[in-house]
């Protein structure tokens, strides 16, 4: 697949750049992309939950009635889990949730989605470009030159840029990653990728591995 390079300003550079079937023309596996998104939304849990168990209760451990003769069942805790304020019977307790994942399952998750945005049109290159100071304002005048104004968008870089990445930062619906830490998730849920001619090259060695 073959797209033009367009600038900052929106415009057609007059070069135009080929992007690697190997990345942009393979046959999206539904599977690994589920996979792959499962692993991100599992890694963003925190994993801090916890609740108080019955050893952990502080009360009185004294028999809080005889063992026979009250027609009820047998009690010897105010901590046991069965009274309010008793410890949680099989609480949560903290955890991690990550999943572990096979390299070649997240690099072939990435290229599906790579294709699948290629394929409804959704992916733009532009040219290298960089700003001499972080300003909001120089970033939000790209995204009216482009038209990403209020849309959700990924812009990859080819190395992580500070004055880009931080330009970008407080605006919302709009993300700049770089090129070696772009994950499917972050593909999948951008309406629009701007890919730049740098890092179209660095695909190219990434996935000919």
């Amino acid at each position: 697949m073959k797209l033009d390079v367009i600038n900052t300003q929106g415009a057609t550079t007059g070069k135009s750049i080929e992007l690697p079937d190997a990345v942009f023309g393979v046959e999206p596996n539904e599977h690994a992309v589920y996979l792959a998104v499962k692993q991100y939304n599992a890694a963003q849990r925190q994993g801090t939950h916890k609740s108080k168990e019955k050893g952990e209760i502080t009360a009185s451990t004294r028999k809080i009635k005889r063992q026979k003769g009250t027609g009820t069942a047998r009690a010897g805790s105010l901590k046991s889990g069965v009274f309010r304020g008793g410890g949680r019977i099989f609480g949560p307790r903290p955890r991690k949730y990550n999943i572990k994942l096979n390299k070649k399952v997240k690099a072939l998750a990435r290229a599906s989605a790579f294709s699948h945005k290629a394929t409804n049109g959704n992916i733009s290159v532009i040219e290298d470009f960089s700003f001499d100071a972080p300003k909001t304002k120089d970033f939000k005048a790209v995204l009216s030159n482009l038209d990403l104004a209020g849309k959700k968008s990924l812009f990859i870089t080819s190395d992580h840029n500070s004055n880009v990445y931080i330009s970008s930062r407080n605006i919302q619906r709009t993300q700049v990653v770089s090129v070696d830490e772009v994950n499917t998730y972050q593909i999948l849920n951008a309406n629009s990728v701007v890919i730049a001619e740098g890092a179209v090259q660095k695909l190219k060695e990434l996935y000919a591995k």
